[in-house]
């Protein structure tokens, strides 16, 4: 399996909002932290079965490590006030590969 690290923000009267830094546009949300992260595993699979990225290609971007997301100044702002989790994509699934 493949992990993707994923960013959990929730505002005081709203769901659990979950985006990937590596996937850019690719969001989902939940009532509970749980609901969020099984919606988060199925949304990466569905987004992977259409996903064009601007040069044509159709792969996502390989997932980076929680130390090189440290050196993104946009990883660092946007992980703010966020729960960092990890997101299992399997490896078997379009776009992993």
């Amino acid at each position: 399996m493949v992990h993707y690290i994923a960013l959990i923000h929730k505002d005081d009267d709203s769901s659990y909002g979950v985006s990937f830094p590596d996937i850019p546009g690719v969001i989902t949300a939940g009532d509970t932290i749980e609901e969020a992260m099984q919606e988060a595993a199925e949304v990466l699979v569905f987004a992977a079965e259409d996903w064009t990225n601007p040069d044509g290609s159709t792969v996502f971007n390989p997932p980076r490590t929680i130390d090189e997301l440290k050196k993104d100044p946009a990883f660092v702002e946007a992980s703010k006030d966020a729960i960092v989790a990890l997101v299992e994509y399997p490896t078997h699934a379009h776009a992993a590969e």
